[in-house]
């Protein structure tokens, strides 16, 4: 499977769980865009020294919609797997202005410049019966909602559930505990009928993302608006992965 040599890919979140396997798995396909440009509070990894990486670093992350509308060249899908916690913003305020007010604004900026596709890591369960009264569920579905809203040429939307890896901070108590859980039960128990349908690997995420990008940019996604729930997320990242 090939990409345009034309194309363009900025990621957002490359420095995070998900996002750094997403710009890994970029880096180390035989077949990607030519460039993939990424903004971000540091440096992001560089697995393969390849200069077809193109960083962008800024703390302040209020000017990072203009820094993406300013890109060059314009990519032509932007990803984001931006997120934090509660705890590493300071509360549930701020952990708003970044999970969700950025990613929006994001957005935006990325339609108003003239991205084709928008890709945006969100989660399970926010289109439950009780995920309205989870804040974490509300900053997400709001970023969903202000993607489809601008119809971008392709909206695809992840929504893993719990994602195994290693973290250099646990998102909350007992999350490594949890995790060494899931993945012992495995041994013992059908993954596809235990983990599989609740728990999914931040690489086999970032692959699906990568992908579905892939399908989106050779006019082979399924539809203009695209979202991949956990099964699709395992079918598309580990099972139908090829390289």
């Amino acid at each position: 499977m090939s990409t345009s040599s034309t194309s363009s890919i900025a990621l957002i979140g490359s420095t995070g769980l998900v996002g750094s396997h997403i710009l890994s798995t970029f880096l180390t396909s035989p077949s990607t865009a030519s460039q993939i440009q990424t903004i971000s509070r540091r440096a992001p990894s560089n697995p393969t020294n390849s200069t077809r990486l193109s960083p962008t670093v800024n703390a302040d992350t209020s000017t990072w919609p203009t820094l993406l509308s300013s890109l060059v060249p314009l990519p032509t899908t932007v990803i984001s797997s931006l997120g934090t916690t509660r705890g590493a913003a300071g509360g549930i305020a701020n952990q708003w202005k970044i999970d969700h007010d950025l990613n929006v604004d994001l957005a935006k900026a990325a339609k108003q410049a003239g991205v084709k596709n928008f890709v945006f890591v969100s989660s399970a369960g926010t289109r439950s019966l009780l995920s309205s009264k989870v804040p974490y569920s509300q900053m997400k579905r709001g970023v969903e909602d202000t993607i489809q809203s601008l119809e971008f040429e392709h909206g695809i939307i992840l929504r893993p559930g719990l994602i195994l890896g290693e973290r250099d901070k646990a998102h909350f108590p007992g999350q490594g505990l949890l995790v060494s859980a899931v993945r012992g039960l495995g041994k013992w128990v059908s993954q596809s009928w235990l983990q599989d349908s609740w728990a999914q690997e931040a690489d086999v995420i970032a692959r699906a993302a990568v992908k579905a990008v892939r399908m989106a940019e050779e006019g082979k996604a399924p539809a203009k608006w695209w979202v991949l729930e956990q099964d699709e997320i395992v079918k598309l990242g580990r099972d139908e992965w090829k390289e």
